[in-house]
């Protein structure tokens, strides 16, 4: 939809509701196939995800995964046109989101009632790597804060116990805690 600048705003999709029995009656049977799935052929453990972008605009690059679409961008200090968020925006809401699903998963599994999660994400970076100031600062975040808010019956020390093992297998968090080769291949279009 175009905003008073003429420039299209993106919205975010609809996520339909569900009740917790619901969510719980998925996440069981999710839980189950992929169980089943693994034990008859460890090899469906693997995948592999394809995601490609192309530039648009100053610095914005529209993104592809899947059947899925969407817009990152810069804010006007970083030379962009401000239309989207940011890709280090990005990667912070790809660490929430991905804890969101890992705290339902397990909490399912160990019988904690989880009634409402919100997780807030802060990071900080040093932006002269960026534009080449000072090489010997780090160019990504030097630290991220989680701010983790679950709403339910349990005691703190079951969503403690929820957050250990959270902290154990959610994927985009190990990306964050550990370093994982990157390989690239520059070639002329």
């Amino acid at each position: 939809m175009p905003n008073v600048t003429g420039m299209t705003l993106l919205t975010a999709p609809s996520v339909p509701s569900s009740t917790a029995e619901e969510r719980a009656a998925r996440l069981t049977d999710a839980g189950a196939a992929w169980h089943g799935r693994i034990a008859t052929d460890p090899a469906t453990a693997h995948l592999t995800y394809r995601v490609s972008g192309v530039g648009e605009g100053s610095v914005a690059t529209r993104i592809r995964a899947g059947k899925h679409e969407f817009v990152v961008d810069e804010p006007a200090a970083l030379a962009g046109d401000d239309v989207a968020a940011s890709p280090v925006e990005y990667a912070l809401g790809a660490l929430i989101s991905c804890q969101i699903v890992v705290y339902r998963l397990f909490a399912q599994g160990l019988g904690i009632q989880v009634d409402d999660i919100r997780i807030d994400a802060e990071g900080d970076l040093d932006a002269r790597k960026l534009f080449g100031i000072d090489e010997t600062v780090r160019a990504g975040f030097s630290d991220v804060r989680l701010t983790i808010t679950i709403t339910g019956p349990e005691s703190d020390e079951r969503y403690q116990q929820l957050r250990d093992v959270v902290d154990a297998h959610c994927p985009v968090l190990d990306l964050f805690a550990n370093p994982t080769p990157v390989s690239a291949t520059v070639r002329k279009g």
